[in-house]
């Protein structure tokens, strides 16, 4: 996800990682980028001496592990660990003082669990492009921005970070560009199944959009 003009010409570029288990995936990292400044979270099961509850903060800033923490290209950013579950730990940026009350990123970790919430309305968000879509209509299109995407796993394909695009984690991770991004084991069955016998792979909008809502 990107916007080159977010926040008057600042920038927003958002990258997430996923982690291949069996049948399914999910987000394991996230690196947001705003002007200058690069935050990187992870989740984590692992614990840490003196971490009896394994809610330590996995986070880097400007690529600096547990660096000081306080904004983000200036907007505050506030960690809070939930005093109801353990592993639990939520970060937000929160971009109250250019835009109204509430709009904001916020990333939650649970264990090694990673999920993130871009909370606003199209006068933030309405200029972002990426698997998300477009804010408005909530069409998937390609790097064109004309050609429309519904194979939700080719739109994975396209907007897999390319070479001349920033480096936002603090290490590299297999696969890279040309290397297409791996899938589920499940999915390139049901990909397969769906090539030997087309009304097997027949899946609605509907489905699509709610499967693509939780990926992010």
């Amino acid at each position: 996800m990107k916007d080159e003009v977010f926040a008057q010409g600042l920038g927003l570029q958002v990258h997430i990682r996923t982690k291949i288990v069996g049948y399914w995936s999910y987000i394991q990292s996230i690196a947001i980028q705003i002007g200058d400044d690069i935050l990187e979270i992870e989740g984590s099961a692992d614990t840490e001496e003196g971490d009896d509850d394994g809610a330590h903060p996995h986070y880097w800033s400007n690529y600096e592990y547990q660096g000081h923490l306080e904004n983000v290209a200036g907007f505050p950013v506030t960690q809070e660990l939930s005093s109801t579950a353990s592993y639990k730990r939520s970060y937000t940026i929160d971009f109250s003082d250019k835009y109204s009350t509430g709009q904001n990123i916020t990333v939650e970790t649970y264990k090694e669990f990673v999920r993130v919430r871009f909370n606003g309305d199209e006068s933030i968000f309405g200029n972002t492009v990426g698997l998300l879509g477009d804010c408005k209509t909530g069409k998937t299109y390609a790097r064109d921005g004309v050609t429309g995407m519904e194979d939700l796993v080719e739109l994975g394909d396209e907007w897999q970070v390319l070479p001349y695009e920033p480096r936002l984690f603090h290490e590299s991770s297999h696969p890279q560009f040309p290397d297409k991004c791996l899938k589920p084991e499940g999915e390139r069955n049901a990909r397969r199944l769906a090539e030997e016998s087309p009304s097997v792979g027949t899946i609605s909008m509907e489905h699509k959009q709610q499967s693509l809502a939780r990926l992010l």
